[in-house]
């Protein structure tokens, strides 16, 4: 069994066996085939009752709602279609209109999210749907519906909160998946991040520069050269380290990954850095010491939202007061991230759980709040993440086979599949970014 399979049939499972309750098991076949209720209970059950009936009839309303108003259309299996007559745009293949409108009615879009990975609805262009949505995505509900959403939803769940023992098994549940699993989508380097291309669109070819590129211009604007002492918050797989390390500084790298910290170590050795790099089984909070540069590329969406104090506090204490902090940041609208933040949304229970994005206002009133760290550059670069996850997306799609060989199944291909359109079609849209953020501490300490 290759490294990592066993942690992927493990995270696999436990995501999937969060209880939903007032919903029946169905294990039938569906469009996709049958789904193993052992390991995605959650995909395999699909509501019922009269509740879930009323609950659909809304859902379905939403649905053609959507298509009547957005660039899209909804395919039926009788061969009808909802939406605009244009052939050309996107399109949302039903195969089985029933369950999905029962998901949707049961959980919002975990159910959809779930339908998806059960085969009951598919598309010629999922990033378009997907982006379809995206732009529109605080008008397709009704408000008096929106209103209802503190009470309709589901609350993330407390087992997902990022005490020390909790963050690392969340960390687990993704980034210790299998090291090739993610050898199989990334380019050479290893980083699973936003790349920074000389230009858009972007060929799969121009990857691994692009992603050298985005990590040469954070080491630049933390003045990171010969003999800097830099800390990494969040190690990956090792490519910054090795970057950092070749400029002549010296860095310690702490992870909560068990396979980025063997697989780093590995890269680390064979570059022949070990001298000027350490890389660290250790939680953030619990780094001691002072360093001219501290650098954190999209960590602190794992951090959640309860702890988001505390990381900016942290960095604050590590950093010299000449150096920098440099950290790459996704986020999203803040009136989104408050309506979100105590919600459970598919990409916490399948993809990263204890997980959420910030909103550019959080940040700088946390920082503003709570540290001496100050602004002195931003620089947003949404448009190349679009890029950088399209291409991974395609690779991903084009490497099936070889994840099956892996042990990674159909129900997970397709979610994974999901998460990586799902995630193109935020920045596509506009509804995320992300942003290379640098601070200097000025002022005193509080």
């Amino acid at each position: 069994m290759p490294i990592g399979l066993r942690a992927s049939h493990s995270a696999a499972a436990g995501r999937a066996r969060e209880s939903e309750p007032h919903v029946s098991l169905d294990t039938t076949a569906t469009q996709a085939g049958t789904i193993d209720a052992t390991r995605w209970p959650g995909v395999a059950k699909v509501p019922a009752g009269p509740i879930a009936a009323l609950s659909a009839k809304v859902a379905t309303s939403l649905l053609h709602r959507a298509a009547e108003r957005l660039p899209l259309r909804l395919a039926y299996p009788d061969g009808s279609v909802i939406g605009a007559a244009d052939p050309t745009l996107p399109t949302l293949v039903l195969h089985d209109p029933a369950r999905l409108a029962r998901r949707i009615g049961h959980t919002g879009l975990i159910g959809f999210g779930e339908s998806y990975m059960a085969g009951e609805w598919t598309s010629d262009d999922l990033a378009g749907v997907l982006t379809a949505f995206a732009t529109s995505v605080a008008d397709l509900v009704p408000r008096t519906l929106q209103r209802m959403r503190p009470i309709a939803l589901a609350r993330q769940p407390r087992t997902q909160h990022n005490s020390r023992d909790q963050a690392r098994r969340n960390i687990a549940e993704h980034y210790d998946l299998s090291n090739e699993l993610f050898a199989e989508f990334l380019d050479e380097t290893m980083t699973y991040s936003s790349a920074l291309f000389d230009q858009l669109p972007a060929t799969a070819q121009q990857l691994g520069d692009a992603q050298r590129r985005k990590i040469d211009r954070l080491l630049d604007c933390a003045n990171v050269g010969p003999g800097s002492r830099v800390l990494e918050i969040g190690t990956g797989w090792g490519e910054l380290c090795l970057r950092a390390a070749e400029r002549g500084a010296h860095i310690r790298s702490v992870t909560l990954s068990t396979e980025q910290q063997r697989l780093a170590t590995e890269r680390v050795v064979a570059a022949g850095l070990s001298d000027r790099v350490d890389i660290d089984l250790c939680d953030y909070r619990d780094v001691e010491g002072r360093y001219d540069a501290v650098i954190s590329i999209e960590m602190i969406e794992a951090v959640g939202y309860a702890f988001w104090p505390t990381y900016f506090k942290t960095l604050d204490t590590l950093v010299t007061p000449g150096g920098r902090v440099a950290i790459q940041a996704i986020t999203m609208p803040h009136s989104r991230m408050l309506a979100s933040r105590n919600t459970h949304t598919w990409i916490q229970k399948y993809i990263f759980p204890g997980g959420l994005l910030p909103s550019t206002e959080a940040i700088l009133g946390l920082t503003e709040r709570h540290t001496s760290l100050r602004t002195v550059d931003m620089f947003a670069l949404g448009g190349h993440y679009a890029e950088t996850l399209r291409l991974w997306r395609e690779r991903f799609v084009e490497r099936r086979n070889s994840l099956s060989a892996l042990g990674f199944d159909d129900v997970f291909h397709r979610m994974w599949e999901l998460y990586l359109a799902y995630s193109e079609a935020g920045f596509r849209s506009g509804y995320l970014d992300v942003y290379q953020w640098t601070f200097a501490p000025t002022g005193g300490r509080w």
